[in-house]
């Protein structure tokens, strides 16, 4: 399992790329993380919540209610045209990160 800490610069990122195509909302967001990474990363519920009110703050995603007929109601959020900006701008920045890590990454059987 990937620990937070290693993952926290790019929880944003993350949850812009699942907003692309559509609106949802914070436990589908945080299934489809632990999905998509095969159970190697489970974002936890505060982790994703401080996140997604980062991100409406600085006007990359809206909320708005649901419309579920029983049970609670959903807030679901959906990205903006500045957090699909943001979204290529991290994008970017992981292409040269990865390029500089690599850099300092040995396979640890050639040592």
């Amino acid at each position: 399992m990937i620990s937070s800490d290693v993952i926290r610069g790019y929880n944003d990122t993350i949850i812009l790329f699942l907003l692309l195509k559509s609106p949802s909302y914070g436990y589908e967001i945080s299934k489809r993380i632990r999905e998509m990474s095969g159970g190697k990363y489970i974002i936890k519920e505060t982790t994703l919540y401080s996140a997604v009110t980062r991100l409406e703050k600085n006007g990359c995603v809206t909320s708005f209610a649901g419309n579920e007929n029983s049970g609670k109601r959903r807030t679901y959020y959906r990205i903006t045209e500045k957090g699909r900006q943001y979204y290529r701008e991290k994008c970017q920045e992981w292409s040269l990160v990865k390029e500089v890590v690599s850099h300092f990454i040995a396979d640890p059987t050639e040592e």
